[in-house]
C-alpha cells in the first residue's frame, strides 16, 4: 500500500518534511511507501514551483478539497490555521501531523484533541527534537535509573533573529495568528522535552517581555505592532516535585539555534545542546566530571539507518525519524506519540505561563 500524503504549507517546514519523505526509502527500507501527492497553498504560481521542487504530484489552493482525499494530512501552516483543516481531516478519518504549537490558543487545541479522540486515528504533534538520537539516549539513561532520582530540569532555547529592530514584521509577531512569540515558537519544544524526559508540568510562574513594539512591513514604509513576547522565562514544578527553569528568547545576541537542557539527579546529570546534537554529556555517580558521549554508534537510536559509526547526523535527520515513526503508525494503525493530546498538554503549559505573567503569581496547570 502506498500512502498518499497531502501537505499544507511549502516554506520552512514544508521543505523539511518533503525532504524527510524523500529520504525514507533510501535509509528506512521498512518505512511505508509514500507518495507526495498534493501540496496546498494560496498562491497558485508559487505553489506550482514549490511542488516541482519538493516532488509533489499535484497542487490545490483549498485544503477542504484535499483532507478527505488523501491517506495522511500534514498541517504545516501558521498557528492560526492549525485547527480547522486538522479537525476537518480528522472528521474525515484522515490521520494528521500538525506543526507545533498545536494551535494559537488553548480552546482551539482542546477542539483538536477532542477531534483526534473521536476519530481514533494516529495523530502527531511535530516535536521533532524527541527524535534526536542523543535525546533518545538520554531517555534510556533516565528510564534505566542511571542518574537516580531527578531533582532539576533546566531548558533554554535561544535565538537572535529579531535583535535588529528593523527586522520585518511577520505573522509570528501577531498574537491572533501566532498565539505567543518565543514562548510558543521555541518554548513549546522545551516544555515537550521536559514532559518526555521527566514528567508533566504541575504549576508555573512566568515572565514575558516584548523588546520592540512595532516592526516594518517587508518592502514598505508601513509598520505593524508586535503583540507577542520576544522572550519568556518561567519557574516550574514538574511531576514528582522536580524543580524546573525554562527560558526562550529571540533576542539572545550570538545564539542562532541554541536549544539546551540539563537534568540533575541523585546519581548523575545530563547535558545536551542542539548546536552539538550528536553529543550527550553525562556525569555518573563517581562525580569525576562530565563524559562527552558521541551518540553515533550503530547501537544508538536510529543511527543504524545512516552512516558508519562516528559520521554525524544533522538537524534535518530529526524530521526523517519523525516521519518514519508517524507514517509507520499510520500504516499499522498503532498509537503514536507525541500525539494531539501531548500537544494539548504543552498548550496548557503555554497558557498557564501567559496567565501567570498577567496575574503575577503561580498558576496551576490543569
Amino acid at each position: 500500500m502506498t500512502l498518499e500524503v497531502g501537505v499544507l504549507g511549502y516554506r520552512f517546514m514544508g521543505k523539511a518534511h518533503a525532504n524527510a519523505m524523500a529520504r525514507l526509502p533510501m535509509f528506512f527500507p521498512d518505512a511505508p511507501d509514500v507518495e507526495r501527492h498534493v501540496l496546498v497553498g494560496r498562491d497558485e504560481d508559487a505553489l506550482a514551483d514549490a511542488a516541482d521542487r519538493l516532488g509533489f504530484e499535484n497542487i490545490a489552493t483549498d485544503w477542504a478539497d484535499v483532507v478527505d482525499e488523501v491517506d495522511v494530512f500534514y498541517n504545516l501552516g501558521p498557528n492560526h490555521v492549525h485547527a480547522d483543516p486538522s479537525i476537518a481531516a480528522l472528521e474525515a478519518g484522515t490521520p494528521v501531523l500538525c506543526e507545533k504549537p498545536l494551535a494559537n490558543d488553548l480552546e482551539s487545541a482542546e477542539r483538536m484533541a477532542d477531534a483526534a479522540e473521536s476519530a481514533g486515528v494516529p495523530t502527531a504533534a511535530a516535536f521533532n527534537y524527541r527524535y534526536v538520537p542523543a535525546i533518545q539516549y538520554a531517555k534510556n539513561l533516565i528510564e534505566s535509573g542511571e542518574i537516580g532520582e531527578i531533582h532539576h530540569f533546566r531548558g533554554q532555547y535561544l535565538q537572535d533573529w529579531l535583535v535588529d529592530p528593523e527586522a520585518p514584521w511577520s505573522w509570528r509577531n501577531d498574537a491572533e495568528m501566532a498565539g505567543s512569540g518565543a514562548l510558543g515558537d521555541l518554548g513549546a519544544h522545551t516544555i515537550d522535552l521536559a514532559r518526555f524526559l521527566v514528567g508533566d508540568v504541575a504549576r508555573v510562574s512566568g515572565h514575558l517581555r516584548t523588546f520592540v513594539d512595532e516592526r516594518p512591513v517587508d518592502g514598505g514604509d508601513e509598520a505593524r505592532p508586535v503583540t507577542v513576547d520576544d522572550a519568556y522565562s518561567a519557574q516550574a514544578e514538574l511531576e514528582g516535585g522536580v524543580m524546573a527553569t525554562l527560558e526562550a528568547s529571540r533576542f539572545a545576541t550570538g545564539h542562532k539555534n541554541d536549544h539546551s537542557i540539563e537534568i540533575h539527579g541523585s546519581e548523575g546529570s545530563l547535558k545536551f545542546s542542539l548546536e552539538r546534537l550528536n553529543e550527550l554529556e553525562v556525569l555518573r555517580g563517581d562525580d569525576r566530571g562530565y563524559e562527552t558521549i558521541l551518540v553515533t554508534d550503530e547501537s544508538d537510536p536510529y543511527v543504524e539507518h545512516w552512516w558508519p559509526p562516528g559520521h554525524v547526523l544533522g538537524w534535518e535527520h530529526t524530521f526523517v525519524h519523525e516521519n518514519y515513526e508517524f507514517l509507520s503508525a499510520v500504516e499499522s494503525g498503532d498509537e503514536h506519540h507525541p500525539d494531539f493530546h501531548d500537544g494539548l498538554a504543552v498548550q496548557r503549559v503555554l497558557a498557564a505561563i501567559q496567565e501567570s505573567d498577567e496575574r503575577g503569581e503561580w498558576v496551576e496547570v490543569n
